[in-house]
């Protein structure tokens, strides 16, 4: 997860600092992409375990 997520951020990045021909345009795609793939990787790595956890924890009592 973390390795893809890295690797598209870091391909963003580029599109997002650009300066060129229409880089006004690309610059509103590529943020809201890294800011989704930010917190897609938040809510993966951290909130739907926690969910399951205590899920998890409810079911079993």
């Amino acid at each position: 997860i973390m390795m893809t997520v890295s690797v598209i951020i870091a391909g963003l990045l580029p599109i997002m600092l650009g300066s060129g021909t229409g880089s006004e345009v690309m610059r509103r795609i590529a943020a809201p992409m890294v800011g989704g793939m930010a917190s897609a990787t938040l809510l993966t790595l951290l909130v739907i375990p926690a969910v399951f956890l205590l899920w998890q924890r409810r079911h079993l009592s």
